[in-house]
């Protein structure tokens, strides 16, 4: 498994058999104890994704887990646990027990392609602290285990090592060439990163297949994508599977060959320990690892687990957007919308979020209307953290929240004095159709009572994948702002050692047009303190009432955010 081998590797000689079992545990827990139906961004317990891959009208991901668990959707947006895993302990791969002695029943990073008429499944087998491991493989016909067809059908080892070998088997990824040839990657901690051929009749290595060194150090999680006429190498390094305190982060390089060397935008060659970070912590979303690219429809999808910072370390999928800088290089984000004035209409009916009396007054209701045109018809969109914004009118005199900042279900939109406060955030979420969900807290928008007629007053709903009144499309209306970045620079933190009181913020030389928000997590990841602050301050006085202890403050604007641990005294 791509992160929990990270733990391995850098407790080697001295990682305890009850801490691996204790975090398989907090990773079972986390499943049993996922968000219900309408949460919409990634699934609880999901840890070392598979690549996205489609079957039907549905997304699959496999992940590490006790059987090889695995996750569905129609939509992307809302993840389902599938009945059954792929292995149960009396369908256990029997070359197992003699290249991988002692393994239980946890596989670790899977990954899945489909090609000969049949889905492909490889995943790893191992023994924490050591390089006794193996990648096997099982093949089946249909991904869904309701099909009278399913049945996973063990094909045997890929490849094993132990611990004389250069390299460890895990962490597998297959892809192909621009000439369809087939290759694998696979490796860890131990030894790196190790690329060879495949034979794209079996699945398995060619006879006497070279093994090209493609990348060392404290790398694993490797996946390889071809864009263009490069191919672009992913890997993890940092830390990992220690939930909100993390540091995994995903770096690139690449290649005009499919077998290497792979080199950084510096030119330093990713086996000389070089790499280019394409995603690293920020905000909520901690050690993001194990990357995988789905592309549908000329959109590509850049899939990996997070830590939540807010739901106290919890692993989750998540399903950000990949585009290529004019270099080349990848961009990952997860904000799927650009700042801007837009119209939001119902692709099913084509009306249009409209304010109510067509007037920015505090108090009044956001409604569903055909166009007219009119300045009511038109929302900023301001980006305030990661995959969040603020709805204002045009005038920017108000903004879209709910009374008394309700989330429950049934609640109405409607106009307040902008304050920049969390009850006038909302979550957007892109479906694989191209719409988006409007998340506020726990809850969707939607059209009352599902109704797709004039008139009808926005409210809050559970999401229902199946209802199109949830989804919305946008429509640009006005110039877009430039992508936000995704770190605030010359942003300090002051006095340090804090004291329980507070401390201050710093902004530096931040443009002072932007509302700002500060947030405060304890070291388990639970929210202790957020604080929103007005524009056109530079420094921001920050109250609390914190116990001694270590603490993480995250600062969020419409341009980035910018986190620091400080220690209050």
């Amino acid at each position: 498994m791509r992160e929990f081998s990270t733990f391995r590797a850098l407790s080697a000689g001295r990682f305890l058999g009850a801490l691996r079992r204790g975090w398989v545990f907090l990773l079972l827990l986390t499943l049993c104890s996922s968000a219900p139906a309408w949460a919409i961004r990634g699934a609880v317990g999901a840890h070392d994704p598979s690549n996205i891959i489609k079957d039907g009208n549905k997304y699959w991901v496999f992940t590490t887990g006790v059987g090889i668990p695995s996750l569905y959707s129609t939509d992307m947006l809302n993840w389902t646990a599938a009945p059954r895993p792929v292995f149960t302990a009396a369908t256990k791969p029997s070359w197992i027990a003699t290249k991988v002695p002692g393994f239980v029943d946890t596989y670790w990073a899977p990954e899945c392609i489909y090609m000969n008429g049949k889905f492909y499944l490889y995943y790893s087998c191992s023994t924490f602290g050591s390089k006794v491991s193996g990648i096997g493989l099982a093949t089946n016909v249909t991904l869904d285990p309701t099909s009278p067809n399913y049945n996973w059908v063990d094909e045997g080892e890929v490849i094993s090592s132990n611990n004389n070998s250069a390299a460890n088997a895990i962490d597998p990824a297959v892809y192909r060439d621009a000439a369809n040839n087939l290759w694998f990657t696979y490796g860890s901690f131990f030894g790196g990163i190790r690329i060879l051929q495949l034979d794209p009749a079996t699945g398995k290595p060619l006879a006497n297949a070279t093994q090209f060194a493609v990348a060392n150090g404290g790398v694993e999680a490797a996946y390889v994508k071809q864009h263009g006429s490069y191919y672009y190498l992913f890997i993890n390094r940092g830390n990992c599977c220690q939930g909100s305190n993390s540091t995994y982060y995903i770096q690139v390089g690449r290649s005009t060959s499919p077998s290497g060397p792979f080199l950084d935008k510096n030119g330093v060659n990713l086996n000389n320990n070089g790499g280019s970070v394409v995603l690293s912590t920020s905000g909520r979303y901690v050690g993001p690892g194990h990357a995988g690219v789905f592309e549908e429809n000329g959109v590509s999808y850049f899939s990996h687990h997070y830590y939540d910072l807010d739901n106290g370390g919890a692993a989750k999928l998540d399903v950000a957007k990949l585009t290529w800088d004019a270099a080349g290089w990848p961009v990952v984000s997860r904000n799927w919308l650009t700042p801007g004035r837009y119209t939001i209409s119902n692709p099913t009916s084509s009306l249009l979020w409209t304010s109510a009396g067509c007037n920015s007054a505090v108090g009044q209701g956001v409604l569903q209307n055909p166009g007219s045109g009119q300045p009511c018809q038109q929302w900023d969109l301001t980006l305030i953290g990661e995959a969040t914004y603020q709805l204002s009118t045009v005038d920017g005199a108000v903004a879209v929240g709910t009374r008394n900042c309700s989330s429950a279900t049934g609640t109405p939109l409607q106009l307040e004095s902008s304050s920049g406060s969390v009850c006038q955030e909302f979550q957007l979420e892109r479906a694989s159709d191209g719409s988006f969900v409007f998340g506020f807290f726990n809850r969707v928008v939607e059209a009352a009572g599902g109704s797709g007629s004039a008139g009808t007053a926005l409210q809050l709903g559970l999401y229902n994948p199946a209802s199109p009144a949830q989804r919305w499309t946008t429509t640009a209306t006005g110039p877009l702002a430039s992508a936000a970045g995704q770190r605030l620079v010359g942003v300090s933190i002051y006095p340090v050692p804090a004291q329980g009181q507070g401390f201050t913020v710093a902004l530096g030389s931040q443009p002072t047009a932007e509302a700002t928000v500060v947030e405060v997590y304890d070291v388990r990841g639970q929210r202790v303190h957020r604080q929103p602050f007005d524009k056109q301050l530079a420094k921001l006085v920050v109250t609390t009432a914190l116990r001694p202890g270590v603490y993480l403050v995250r600062v969020s604007r419409s341009s980035g955010t910018f986190t620091q641990k400080i220690s209050i005294q």
